[in-house]
C-alpha cells in the first residue's frame, strides 16, 4: 500500500484552481464549497502558488482584507511533485518541507493535489518508522 502512485490517489479529484488576481474571499468560498484545505493558483496555465487553510488564518491574523489578491498571500512557485510517484515519496516530501498540501504536476500539466489526509495508516505508519529509524541514526 505505500507503493500507491499518486496519480491513483487523485484520479477522481479535480484541483480547485483560482487565478492570482482573485480574493482571499473567493478562495474561502471555492475551499468551503468543494471541502478542501487548499487551492492552486494558476497563472498563463502554469502553476504559480498555492493557497492553504492555514495560509488563510494567518493573513487574516495579520489584517488582511478578504478583498485582498491570493497574489498578496499565497505561497509562490510551491514545490511539487509527479504523479508516477509514490505515496511515501508524498509524505516524505511534505515532512521534510513542514506542509500538509503538495501539488502534483506532470510536465507543466497540473495534475491534482494531495493532502495528508489522503494517505492511509499504512502509509503514515511507514513514515513514522523511517522517521524514527533515522533520529535514532542521527
Amino acid at each position: 500500500m505505500t507503493n500507491r502512485c499518486l496519480d491513483l490517489i487523485v484520479k477522481d479529484h479535480s484541483p480547485v484552481t483560482l487565478a492570482p488576481a482573485d480574493t482571499i474571499r473567493s478562495a474561502c468560498e471555492a475551499m468551503r464549497e468543494r471541502s478542501v484545505g487548499a487551492v492552486l493558483i494558476v497563472e498563463e496555465g502554469r502553476l504559480a502558488g498555492i493557497l492553504t487553510g492555514r495560509d488563510v488564518v494567518r493573513a487574516i491574523a495579520e489584517g488582511q482584507d478578504p478583498g485582498t489578491p491570493l497574489a498578496m498571500v499565497m505561497t509562490p512557485d510551491p514545490d511539487t511533485i509527479a504523479g508516477e510517484c509514490t505515496a511515501i515519496e508524498a509524505l516524505r516530501m511534505m515532512s521534510d518541507g513542514g506542509y500538509r498540501h503538495l501539488p502534483i504536476v506532470d510536465d507543466g500539466t497540473i495534475v491534482g493535489v494531495v493532502s495528508r489526509g489522503d494517505f492511509k495508516g499504512l502509509e503514515l505508519d511507514r513514515l513514522e518508522e523511517e522517521t524514527g529509524l533515522w533520529e535514532r541514526i542521527c
